[in-house]
């Protein structure tokens, strides 16, 4: 009895940490795959590729640790959910041709890639590519580096992708959200999430250890890993931001020489008296 009660703990234990604990490498990893077969589908070139992962990134890194209130049937969270996932599909229209984008529109795993089965949440686009480990194409050029520094919180919930493109834009309705069929879209991809009665406000205090705020848009991790990532993209992307940043950063690094060299002197000052 004992030894059934320990087994019963960890295959619970083991679903938790599924479910919540994503780390950083698995946020790439997963981001990768999806872009990857979003690439193979609809056709992207290089740069159509290299922003998806962005775009891709920027979604899965903001409802990792949101899909934990999901599961639990908090309806807040699962309307968060899908203003993220608003969020990401309107940059993708201003990436994708609007060709590409009616096919985007009409593949359910790219359009609504996340549902829930057996307690579990999961990307649908494994159930068309079974194989975890094939890609069709090699890593995106800032497959480590890209750090959210493109999301919204740093553009007045602007789309840093607009504009960048000179085919035209999808122009139809892409929400989800405002959509009538969002309770239906819903129920397809969160059908087995029992929805708590009164939970359609985001209780206050809600935190989670760390920076992050559970259900919110993590502007305070999401700031510190951009300025990562655009330090370690710069010279290869050629944004306003990014130029502001590398000014930035080789200020820091000059004055971190003159402290250096200022520390330096007064070492030698001391060794000659």
């Amino acid at each position: 009895m004992k030894r059934i009660i320990f087994v019963f703990i960890a295959v619970v234990m083991s679903t938790v940490v599924y479910s919540a604990a994503m780390s950083n490498s698995r946020v790439r990893k997963e981001t990768r795959f999806l872009t990857d077969k979003m690439a193979y589908e609809l056709n992207l070139n290089t740069e159509q590729y290299n922003d998806v992962y962005e775009i891709n990134y920027d979604f899965i890194n903001a409802i990792r640790f949101l899909m934990d209130d999901v599961l639990r049937g908090e309806e807040w969270a699962l309307n968060r959910y899908y203003d993220y996932l608003d969020v990401r599909n309107d940059d993708l229209r201003w990436v994708l041709s609007s060709r590409q984008y009616g096919s985007f529109m009409q593949a359910s795993c790219f359009y609504r890639p996340v549902y829930v089965s057996g307690g579990r949440w999961e990307f649908r686009v494994y159930l068309n590519y079974t194989n975890h480990n094939h890609f069709y194409f090699p890593r995106p050029y800032h497959y480590r580096t890209y750090c959210g520094g493109h999301y919204r919180t740093h553009y007045p919930n602007m789309s840093y992708y607009r504009g960048r493109y000179n085919h035209s834009a999808y122009s139809g309705a892409y929400r989800i959200r405002d959509n009538r069929s969002y309770r239906t879209t819903r129920h397809s991809d969160f059908g087995s999430v029992n929805i708590r009665p009164d939970s359609g406000v985001r209780p206050s205090g809600t935190t989670r250890t760390g920076n992050y705020s559970r259900g919110t848009t993590r502007r305070s991790r999401v700031n510190t890993e951009s300025e990562e990532g655009r330090s370690s993209s710069s010279g290869v992307r050629r944004s306003r931001s990014e130029s502001n940043t590398r000014r930035s950063n080789f200020s820091e690094i000059r004055s971190s020489e003159r402290e250096s060299s200022h520390s330096s002197r007064s070492v030698e000052r001391k060794r000659n008296r």
